[in-house]
């Protein structure tokens, strides 16, 4: 595998906030993190994926609290308390603007909503029958097919990567309608510069806005990133160029090499966070100079040693997050550990 330097790279230090790297389920352990966000009362929250959970980390008392799923494999338990539900692969979460919950399963394709109020869950897009169908009609009849990913939009609209069926589906959670965004259900290579509609996506696998409502987008089988214009409807190539590496670094990021990109984070002053899955690291792209690089991790599975952020090793991490602080958070899945990298600037 072919590595490169990484000048620029603003990160400091990484750390271990959650977990013991030995996979297990009690105050310390997790088992498989993959989403990762803060919530609106500031603590962490993320997919323990493997544990079937749902669970929150309060920063100021280190306490690990379960707020979704009884560690039982299945689809049960809508109209109950969350913490009775049973969940099937749970990949990522998003909060809406009044507090809500949104929790996408891949292995139910279904995304469910858990109410701030009452801790109450409910189906609010899918059967749980894996299809494509219901474009037009209620979310909660609509299939969907290994959903991945999911985002809120500037208008509160929920965005979903249909990735088995090579889709973005949006769904209105005012009007319940949902209907396809982007892709057209054909997994062909996605052209840089086109239109939205009649575009082919090559597994969207993961989203995330920037805060005036652009939509970054990572194709997994694709190995690229792209950026939708939401005024334009247009997308547009940013990174990678769709053969399977881990090449560029300090280079355009158009010409680097991916290995299934599986996670994005947004930070200010235009940096998009990349979290490619496959080759064990987090890279950063300039927007502004297009330029990629790496800040976390060396490229080869392991766990550590920390702090240094490009000795620390990886093992396919999948959920990135930047907090208020400026902190980057990373679900390190197969290494049991949720991290936290202090970035600073170049």
């Amino acid at each position: 595998m072919e590595t490169n330097p990484s000048p620029g790279a603003a990160a400091t230090s990484v750390s271990t906030l959650v977990g013991t790297g030995v996979p297990g389920y009690s105050e310390q352990q997790i088992n498989n993190p993959f989403g990762v966000v803060i919530g609106p009362d500031g603590a962490l929250y993320f997919c323990d994926l493997d544990n079937q959970r749902i669970r929150r980390f309060a920063f100021e008392t280190g306490q690990l609290t379960t707020v979704a799923g009884n560690g039982e494999c299945g689809y049960s338990g809508d109209g109950g308390l969350a913490t009775e539900a049973a969940l099937n692969m749970p990949h990522e979460i998003q909060f809406d603007s009044a507090g809500n919950l949104y929790i996408i399963e891949r292995d139910n394709h279904v995304v469910r909503k858990v109410e701030a109020e009452t801790g109450i869950i409910s189906t609010f897009a899918g059967t749980g029958v894996a299809g494509f169908s219901g474009d037009g009609g209620p979310a909660r009849s609509a299939q969907l097919k290994s959903p991945h990913s999911i985002a809120f939009d500037p208008q509160g609209r929920l965005l979903i990567c249909d990735i088995g069926n090579h889709r973005i589906r949006r769904a209105n959670p005012e009007s319940g309608i949902i209907e396809t965004y982007a892709g057209t259900g054909s997994q062909e290579p996605t052209p840089d510069e086109a239109p939205l509609k009649d575009t082919p996506l090559n597994g969207p696998r993961t989203i995330v806005f920037d805060p005036a409502g652009t939509l970054y987008l990572a194709l997994r089988e694709g190995n690229a990133i792209y950026r939708i214009d939401p005024d334009t409807e247009t997308i547009y190539h940013i990174a990678g160029t769709g053969l399977e590496g881990y090449t560029g670094d300090g280079g355009p990021a158009k010409l680097a090499t991916l290995a299934g990109p599986k996670g994005l984070a947004y930070a200010a002053e235009r940096t998009l966070y990349v979290v490619d899955t496959e080759n064990h690291v987090i890279r950063r792209i300039d927007l502004e100079a297009e330029i990629i690089t790496t800040v976390l991790g060396t490229g080869e599975p392991g766990d550590g040693p920390e702090p240094d952020p490009l000795q620390c090793r990886l093992s396919r991490p999948h959920g990135a997050f930047v907090g208020s602080d400026g902190s980057l958070y990373i679900g390190d899945s197969e290494a049991h550990r949720i991290r936290r990298l202090i970035l600073g600037s170049n």
